[in-house]
């Protein structure tokens, strides 16, 4: 019975130890380096540009990142990787690379390059409206 028992807690704690159960503690997230060509950029529109992000946004990006940018939009359920929660991007990166990322995509996800399907002045106006969401 005490074979069992060890057995049984064994097995238990190595998939616990596989599924990266019982720390509690997520891994940190790191971002990529933002290239020359963008680093250092800032909004150059002001705060009231969100109202135009949003529209931006809501026809172009909810439908992945949901309406409040958190990775729950429908379309975005059947991606791999999810859709990323852009409140908490927003709140650990500048707009430098808030604007690179719309701009160019992310390789290895379904993050597509904005960059010539929409303006530049677009772009900043999303970029603006991610700013706003919670």
């Amino acid at each position: 019975m005490k074979k069992v028992l060890f057995g049984v807690l064994v097995l238990s704690a190595i998939v616990l130890a596989a599924c990266g159960g019982g720390s509690g503690s997520e891994e940190a997230v790191t971002f990529d380096a933002v290239p020359a060509e963008y680093a250092g950029q800032t909004n150059p529109l002001g705060s009231d540009a969100a109202a135009s992000g949003k529209d931006v946004f809501e026809s172009n990006c909810a439908a992945c990142h949901g309406p409040q940018g958190h990775g729950d939009g429908p379309a975005g359920a059947a991606l791999d990787p999810q859709p990323k929660n852009l409140p908490d991007i927003a709140a650990q990166v500048g707009d430098d690379y808030l604007f690179w990322r719309i701009a160019t995509g992310k390789p290895g996800t379904s993050m597509v390059a904005w960059k010539g399907i929409l303006t530049d002045e677009q772009i900043w106006q999303t970029v603006a409206y991610i700013r706003t969401l919670k």
